[in-house]
């Protein structure tokens, strides 16, 4: 199985490895599992905050899939939404709630260039202790750690 997965990961947190647990699933333990990683162009543009550069993202995510279930994952930079999805074949797409619109893109473009749809796979989100959303946004606030324990009483 060929499983495909995206964001900007930074910093790492329990929300994504949920994410990257399913992805792991998919695959079968066996297959190809390709992980979009933000360009730091993009990261800019999308972000109202400071990134961690593209390397040292990427490093952190593949230092995890090694360590927490022993596959070497491909990473590529991503310089826009799709990567990738628009020309390789996929199995399956792992995706968030609020990126379930990208995925069904992805799959309309697919469409008009004569490839066959990915299966889309939504993960719930995870929340942290105090009930909101685990997000590297509220990570980088200071609100939370990765873990979503809260940092303030």
């Amino acid at each position: 199985m060929k499983v495909a997965f995206g964001g900007t990961f930074d910093p790492l947190h329990d929300g994504h490895k949920k994410l990257l647990k399913r992805v792991y699933e998919l695959s079968e333990g066996g297959g190809e599992i390709v992980i979009g990683v933000t360009s730091d162009a993009m990261a800019r543009a999308c972000r109202d905050r400071e990134v961690r550069p593209f390397e040292a993202r990427a490093a952190d995510l593949q230092r995890y899939m090694h360590e927490k279930y022993g596959v070497q994952a491909r990473v590529v930079q991503l310089h826009d939404r799709y990567g990738p999805t628009l020309d390789e074949d996929f199995d399956y797409i792992v995706i968030s709630p609020e990126t379930y619109p990208i995925a069904v893109k992805i799959n309309e473009l697919r469409k008009a260039r004569g490839k066959k749809p990915i299966a889309i796979v939504m993960v719930e989100h995870v929340n942290a202790a105090d009930g909101g959303l685990i997000s590297s946004t509220r990570i980088k606030a200071g609100e939370i750690d990765t873990h979503g324990t809260p940092l303030h009483v």
